[in-house]
């Protein structure tokens, strides 16, 4: 009886025991809790932890201000979204596009990143951005815009703002020196006479437009002047026009020899947006490329002397004027649905589009853009000065091709080469035309 009775409780306690460790989910998938106020969770299909915890890694590139912005509008998400934190990178474009290649090739790429028009299509070749097509952008975003982003048919990035490219000028030391304000839509012709004409009044160590060596500076000349695209047919088309590049750049030789751009050692130092060292900022040149974005930057700098014009323009326009900065989902992100989640609602929650202003342009849903206009500051409508006057002129964007951002980046050391006297701008030409052409018959 007694050995009866021991064996009952034996089983009693072992099937007690099998009970007890189902309830407990005793698996691999959720550590038991050991008293220390964690509350086990289920994970869903995506990584994530459905009532849990989840930290999305962002990285983006910008000033100051975009910084300042973008984090307090995460910190707005997370109050919404108590179980969501953020791990985040912040840092300047060019350390911006060193890193990232670095965070590729490891495929250490956060959940959310900041893309740019100029690499998207380098990225998605390389299967790295998630598909955003699911993403339900109806009424915030034109369809029009959309249908301009796809790839093969696919949206990859949600686009954050109306952006534009055009060039700020320093009005204050223009006037105070007798020389004529730029006018919008200028042409090329018109603008080297500007600045042949404004060197004339200006004291030794100012300048009234900087140096130019970067390839989609003179990608916009040669397609405003009537000519193709450097790259076209996603890189399996490269024309780089000879006659025209000649033309150009010859134009800066001229203007490096009468001391109308700055010399080649002042202008490689300089770098935009810093306090000390902006072409503008510094007082050395009058005038300088911008966007919507990085001019509200600059009147930051140089509060109340900043005015917008368009780039000089050709027969066939100048600049652009579109969605060119966008934020991305890594392909490989664990956290799918929530990153997807946070994309749509960066554009859309109307708190977070007054943390964030116009720090990346002109906000791409309208409604936030209406909340915004009443309060906008100088910085801000000057912004919007700059896009309105780029619409009427502007080309489409163009930029770098898949497989070209290396040749991108050699197109400013022939240059800079060029510049420094240590090569003939034919002997740069010869070189930057033979590596794109051998890109694009590999692309073909």
């Amino acid at each position: 009886m007694q050995k009866r009775f021991a064996k009952s409780l034996s089983l009693l306690a072992l099937a007690l025991l099998l009970l007890l460790t189902a309830c407990s989910g005793g698996s691999n998938n959720n550590p038991p809790n050991n008293g220390g106020g964690t509350t086990p969770t289920t994970p869903d299909n995506n990584g994530g932890a459905k009532g849990g915890a989840t930290e999305l890694g962002m990285m983006w590139w910008g000033t100051d201000a975009r910084h300042e912005a973008t984090n307090k509008a995460l910190d707005i998400y997370t109050s919404q979204n108590p179980n969501v934190t953020f791990k985040t990178e912040a840092m300047s474009w060019d350390a911006y596009w060193q890193k990232l290649p670095t965070l590729a090739a490891s495929r250490t790429i956060p959940d959310v990143l900041q893309m740019d028009a100029a690499y998207l299509q380098e990225y998605v070749t390389r299967g790295q951005l998630a598909d955003l097509t699911d993403v339900d952008l109806s009424g915030i975003v034109d369809d029009t815009v959309i249908e301009n982003l796809k790839i093969d048919g696919k949206l990859y990035v949600i686009p954050l703002s109306q952006n534009a490219q055009g060039m700020a000028f320093n009005k204050e030391e223009l006037e105070a020196n007798g020389i004529p304000l730029p006018q919008p839509g200028w042409t090329y012709e018109e603008y080297f006479q500007w600045a042949r004409d404004a060197r004339a009044k200006l004291p030794d160590g100012k300048y009234p437009i900087g140096d130019s060596g970067a390839w989609a500076d003179y990608n916009n000349y040669q397609v405003g002047m009537g000519g193709e695209p450097i790259m076209a047919d996603n890189g399996k088309t490269f024309n780089l026009d000879k006659e025209k590049f000649m033309t150009f750049y010859s134009t800066y030789a001229e203007f490096r020899e009468q001391g109308i751009v700055p010399p080649a050692d002042r202008s490689a130092a300089f770098q935009e947006n810093d306090p000390q060292a902006d072409p503008m900022a510094s007082g050395v040149v009058m005038t300088r490329g911008a966007t919507t974005g990085s001019v509200s930057a600059l009147e930051q700098l140089m509060p109340g002397k900043i005015g917008v014009t368009t780039l000089p323009t050709g027969p066939a326009g100048g600049g652009w004027a579109q969605s060119t900065i966008f934020l991305a989902v890594n392909a490989a992100t664990p956290h799918m649905d929530e990153a997807k989640t946070f994309v749509k609602w960066f554009i859309t929650d109307k708190e977070a589009g007054k943390a964030l202003g116009l720090t990346r342009g002109i906000p791409i849903s309208a409604e936030n853009y209406a909340e915004l206009e009443p309060t906008l500051e100088a910085k801000d409508i000057l912004g919007k000065e700059l896009y309105d006057l780029a619409l009427e002129k502007a080309m489409p964007f163009y930029p770098v091709a898949a497989g070209y951002s290396e040749w991108a980046d050699n197109y400013v050391k022939e240059m800079e080469a060029v510049s420094f006297g240590q090569q003939t701008i034919e002997q740069a030409y010869e070189k930057i035309n033979k590596a794109g052409m051998e890109i694009a018959s590999r692309a073909g």
